[in-house]
């Protein structure tokens, strides 16, 4: 009798143990997506309003431009920094939790200064301590995910959703109350992001960052033609982030309605991150990637001379399924293959500061130049070519990364 009993009893606990850990990958999982979300809510309303706020403190074009390509320009060098650090330490969670402590601070000095000069010392200080962000997170999240990365999608997506809810929500705010006030709809997001990040914890183990060689394997073929189709991809992006609401609002566009066209970019690429485990499995990451360039060529000319035309602004903003969701996550996908291990971190913050940091910084400052002297139309069109020159890269490089790729994968799933 009690052997017959038994087996009831530890078939009961076995089954309580893996609801207990289901319960334990999924709350991480939930939480994670909690700082996507609140995270991209910031960005969501940085991204397309600030450079209004920018403009009604009386900020010139080269001076927004400048302003806003130091978000840009401390992902050169400042993620590798905090990437070092956390991978010879192990420092990952509560490393973000200290930048984005670090960050709110400096953020704070918004509310202190309106002059050119203030501001630049308080973005430079935020955007030094919130370019460990992302890194931070992605690496947390791939070593969750650990081999499954076709479950990426489902998590970053509610950065996605985040983004879409401030577009929306701040667009039609600003049209009903003075733009000062969006210094405080953005100090929120940042304060949750930091309160959801709070609980994470460390994993214990050995990190072996200091005997691993990471400068001769960033200096791969494969590697350098990929960061330089993502920095010149960002390179086109420049003018889209700095003053693509400042051109719709010169059109005519009201607020409301610039925040919708944001949104539905960002609703074409949640469509992605959800569609990823089917169509990353059917397709090859550089294959996603040629088609991800070819359509950025198109997108951005049809900005520059299409603003007239509500119709071929909503085909420009579903573009940017491919130009960001699906670019970015087989970029993404290929670094994590390239980089394991304890150089995980510093793989991704490469990515981040080359394309990012670099590719945006240069979009951004260069497009504020342009703005005024060839105008916006001749910007997005210069926009246009640097994707070209992206598209022309990967091309030249086609096969090695297709080898490269499908040598990763066969060694990954081994």
């Amino acid at each position: 009798m009690q052997g017959a009993g038994a087996a009831p009893r530890l078939a009961t606990r076995a089954t309580c143990e893996n609801r207990a850990r289901a319960v334990s990958v999924r709350l991480p999982h939930l939480r994670l997506g909690g700082i996507y979300f609140a995270y991209f809510v910031f960005v969501g309303a940085f991204s397309p309003y600030f450079s209004l706020y920018l403009q009604s403190i009386g900020q010139a074009a080269w001076q927004i431009g400048l302003l806003l390509s130091l978000m840009q320009l401390m992902r050169i060098v400042a993620p590798n920094l905090w990437a070092s650090l956390a991978d010879r330490h192990g420092w990952r969670a509560r490393l973000l939790r200290a930048t984005l402590a670090a960050a709110i601070a400096a953020y704070c000095g918004v509310f202190a200064t309106t002059d050119f000069a203030g501001l630049f010392v308080v973005l430079a200080a935020f955007a030094f301590f919130s370019s460990a962000t992302m890194p931070l997170v992605e690496a947390i999240t791939l070593a969750r995910l650990r081999e499954r990365f076709e479950g990426y999608g489902p998590i970053r997506l509610w950065g996605s959703v985040g983004f879409i809810a401030a577009v929306l929500g701040v667009g039609w705010m600003l049209d009903r109350i003075p733009i000062a006030n969006l210094l405080w709809l953005l100090l929120a997001p940042l304060a949750a992001t930091l309160a959801l990040a709070a609980p994470l914890r460390d994993a214990p183990g050995p990190h072996r960052a200091a005997a691993e060689r990471f400068l001769s394997h960033a200096l791969r073929p494969e590697v350098v033609a990929l960061l330089g189709a993502n920095l010149l991809m960002n390179v086109a992006h420049g003018p889209l982030y700095a003053f693509y609401s400042i051109y719709l609002d010169g059109a005519g566009y009201s607020k409301t309605l610039i925040g919708a066209l944001w949104s539905l970019g960002v609703v074409a690429e949640i469509a992605v991150f959800l569609a990823a485990p089917w169509w990353m499995r059917r397709f090859g990451a550089h294959h996603v990637l040629l088609a991800c360039f070819a359509l950025a060529v198109v997108r951005f000319a049809l900005i520059g001379w299409g603003v007239g035309s509500l119709g071929l602004l909503v085909v420009a903003q579903l573009a940017h399924a491919a130009t960001f969701g699906a670019c970015h996550m087989a970029s993404v996908a290929l670094m994590n293959r390239w980089f394991g291990g304890a150089r995980q971190v510093r793989g991704q913050a490469l990515y981040m500061s080359i394309a990012f940091g670099v590719g945006g910084f240069l979009g951004t400052a260069v497009s504020g130049l342009a703005w005024d002297a060839i105008g916006p139309a001749w910007t997005f069109t210069a926009a246009s070519g640097a994707a070209a020159a992206g598209l022309i890269l990967l091309a030249a490089r086609a096969k090695l990364l297709k080898q490269v790729s499908a040598a990763a994968a066969d060694a990954a799933a081994s």
